[in-house]
């Protein structure tokens, strides 16, 4: 698995740096390779099929790709590759609702958000809960939500610092939350916050420099500019602006010439502005914004926007604008009611995560109180419930159901000649052979000392048998233990499956009057299907 997992990272890549095409065709033959069906197939190469369209400006066919993702995610129980699925579904959703006031689902959103940052944390392979962290980040960033993206980026950094062979270049993380921090600065100064604001320049340059010592691979070079460019913005509101200018200058000629998209970079004229009106040339620092006004897109992001017209104003009301306090004030209104809409939605978010830490914690103990300390698998409470749970449900009068009662052989050998211990690793071993023999509907439960009981809804004679078969040999090949087990079978309708459950031991009984080691039917008449 861990090699398709790195096939799925090197697909991924492919499909963020222009060849998002490719990725998607190759990540589609390796998912139908098994059945034919596009369906199947590994989770992280779901995740592949989502990021090439994505990367495609296909928000609706990502979000299409989300559903069998999810459903593999679940057969693989992957909570990181979960996470990946819905949080990524979260910011495309976003993405439509800008454009489509008809497709607006704020809280769908932060739902998706918060369960996908639940289901991230405890994921142990490498490039799902990388991957879980930056989705989340880049959900939790799109809703300007920068006090819940700054954990998440940190987490990726650190996760690839410690696995380096599942990414190769760790420092765009630490640009990651240098840009981050650029941002959250430029909108404290929409709201005339300006020492918080420093502070998150201040913060920005740290991880800039950082950036710019870490890079490494092919793209070493425009990587480690793009860091200095970030630091020389950073320093623009601060002890060196005339420094900062000049590099900010330098920066943007390099990557220019090195074919890189400015677009991306389009805070780096903002900055540039105020370096230079910092150090006196505010006639310069106008020309700047000018220019940045000119190069503005219809699709340009909204912060960009709005700090270009508010900087040129600044600027021009220093050059005496009578026009420009007009200007400003509409930005300050517009700038202070976006900031309180910013905290209303990190308000719902967080109580949402409160919310739904107490729901898992619920669900946790109450889980506790359902399995068996020993074994980890079901206790006979969660078995009794299950029985009058299948009792209860539509249909219950004509859905087959199976049940297996299963005792274990020669376990009071085992406890007399080797011990207790001994005893409790049997017992151990005893009920993994037999839950690796049932599927993920079935349930196995230890529902006394050494006996088990097995619930097969839907289940028919047949793969009853074929199941009880499989369950007494995987126990004669538990490696040093001579335990078997006795296992009675009845099948009948789920309405009755209490009953059944009485027929299962009475036939369960019968195959201990004999010995032990085999299988037994209900039916007096059915016998000789020992294993």
């Amino acid at each position: 698995m861990r090699e398709t997992t790195q096939h799925a990272a090197r697909l991924l890549e492919r499909a963020q740096t222009g060849e998002a095409a490719a990725a998607l065709a190759e990540a589609e033959a390796v998912l139908r390779a098994p059945t034919g069906d596009l369906a199947d197939g590994p989770a992280c190469m779901h995740f592949v099929r989502v990021v090439a369209h994505i990367a495609q400006a296909d928000p609706r066919g990502a979000i299409a790709a989300v559903e069998p993702m999810l459903r593999a995610a679940e057969r693989e129980g992957s909570g990181g590759w979960q996470a990946c699925a819905l949080a990524s579904r979260a910011w495309q959703r976003l993405r439509l609702g800008e454009a489509d006031a008809a497709e607006h689902d704020a809280d769908g959103v932060l739902r998706d958000l918060v369960a996908a940052e639940m289901l991230a944390t405890g994921e142990q392979e490498p490039v799902a809960a990388v991957n879980s962290r930056v989705a989340i980040a880049i959900g939790y960033y799109e809703l300007r939500l920068y006090e819940l993206v700054e954990p998440q980026f940190r987490s990726a950094y650190e996760m690839s610092r410690a696995d380096g062979e599942q990414n190769g270049n760790r420092a765009m993380w630490l640009l990651n939350l240098a840009e981050m921090h650029l941002r959250w600065a430029l909108e404290l100064y929409q709201i005339n916050r300006v020492a918080e604001a420093e502070s998150h320049t201040a913060e920005a340059e740290c991880y800039a420099v950082r950036a710019a010592g870490e890079v490494c691979g092919d793209d070493a070079d425009v990587w480690r500019d793009n860091a200095l460019l970030y630091a020389a913005c950073s320093r623009a509101d601060r002890d060196d602006p005339a420094g900062a200018a000049a590099d900010i200058e330098h920066y943007t000629g390099r990557l220019r010439e090195r074919g890189f998209n400015l677009d991306a970079l389009a805070t780096s004229r903002l900055f540039h502005a105020v370096a230079l009106s910092r150090s006196g040339r505010t006639e310069q620092a106008l020309a700047v914004m000018a220019e940045a006004v000119t190069a503005l897109r219809p699709d340009a992001d909204w912060l960009v926007v709005a700090s270009t017209y508010r900087t040129q104003a600044v600027l021009m009301a220093r050059l005496g604008s009578r026009d420009a306090g007009t200007t400003l004030a509409y930005g300050d209104t517009l700038a202070a009611a976006l900031w309180r809409q910013r905290l209303n939605t990190l308000h719902a978010a967080r109580t949402l995560h409160d919310l739904e830490l107490l729901r898992l914690q619920h669900e946790q103990v109450a889980r506790a109180a359902e399995l068996d300390p020993l074994t980890g698998i079901a206790n006979r409470r969660a078995f009794d419930r299950a029985i009058e749970l299948a009792g209860s449900r539509p249909g219950a009068d004509r859905q087959r159901t199976a049940v297996l009662v299963v005792d274990t052989d020669k376990f009071k050998t085992i406890n007399d000649t080797r011990g207790h211990a001994a005893g409790d690793a049997a017992l151990r071993a005893i009920a993994r052979a037999l839950v690796t023999q049932t599927g993920a509907h079935d349930l196995v439960a230890r529902v006394g000392g050494d006996e088990f009981a097995v619930l097969l809804p839907g289940t028919d004679e047949a793969a009853a048998a074929a199941a009880a078969a499989r369950m007494v040999l995987a126990v004669r090949q538990i490696p040093d233990c001579i335990a078997t087990v006795s296992v009675g079978i009845a099948v009948g309708t789920a309405a009755a499956v209490e009953r059944t459950l009485h027929r299962a031991d009475d036939a369960m009984y019968r195959v201990k009057r004999r010995g032990g080691d085999g299988v037994e039917w209900d039916d007096a008449g059915r016998t000789g299907l020992a294993a």
